[in-house]
């Protein structure tokens, strides 16, 4: 089935140049050329994934990714920004971004990147995960259910984006091991991210917030100095 994509950008050169190329490689694409217009057509819509600029008239493209969250919409988002400033990398997925990128960039990077994200999301994976046992992992009132794309903390229902979701999945999976940054950049965003391990601290970051009682002394996310991270299923008291 033909992926839709959603190209949120005040550009009209590069919104073009985005839409000849996504449509090249097979993609349905729709533009907006405004923040409003851009949450519009995402609510309505509810496109496959949405390349979003930062800077955009009447409502930039934080608000719409913030405004795309908090309708619980779990839409992969790419943030696109034209200033190399980590703050609002950062803040970008702070408020639900799943990934960015910096202009100028070429075609071939955001088909690259676009194709990485939508293969977490193919009807083939989802299949393979609906065909398998349920699994859940579960410790000391954390409950994960990988295939359900549900976390519970004392039987409270946790919200997470699809990128910190599939982190925290990994870590699971491999606890108890020492993961470096590159390691999990490789594994969970499935290309080379240009050794920019911000992103990894970044989702660390938001993972320890939710699941952790203490985020400054975790329980389960551990930081190894000068290695990586490494999820320990706490000792029983």
């Amino acid at each position: 089935m033909t992926k839709n994509i959603l190209v949120v950008e005040d550009e009209l050169s590069i919104a073009t140049l985005l839409k000849y190329n996504l449509e090249q490689a097979g993609y349905n694409v729709d533009i907006a050329h405004d923040g409003q217009t851009g949450l519009d057509m995402a609510l309505s819509l509810k496109p496959d994934l949405l390349l979003l600029d930062v800077m955009l008239p009447k409502l930039d493209g934080m608000d719409v990714c913030k405004e795309i969250r908090m309708h619980k919409m779990n839409t992969p988002i790419i943030m696109l920004t034209a200033r190399d400033d980590e703050f609002d990398k950062v803040l970008g997925l702070e408020l639900g971004a799943d990934d960015y990128m910096t202009k100028p960039f070429s075609p071939r990077e955001v088909i690259a990147r676009v194709k990485a994200v939508l293969r977490r999301f193919s009807p083939q994976v989802v299949a393979a995960q609906q065909e398998s046992a349920e699994k859940i992992f579960e410790f000391n009132g954390l409950r994960v259910y990988p295939d359900r794309f549900e976390v519970l903390l004392n039987d409270e229902s946790l919200e997470f984006t699809p990128k910190e979701f599939e982190l925290l999945v990994y870590l699971i999976e491999n606890k108890n091991r020492v993961l470096t940054r590159d390691q999990l950049l490789s594994a969970v965003w499935n290309y080379d991210f240009a050794g920019d391990t911000r992103i990894v601290d970044v989702h660390i970051s938001h993972l320890r917030d939710k699941i952790e009682e203490n985020s400054r002394k975790p329980i389960f996310i551990k930081t190894i100095r000068g290695l990586g991270y490494k999820f320990e299923e706490p000792k029983a008291i």
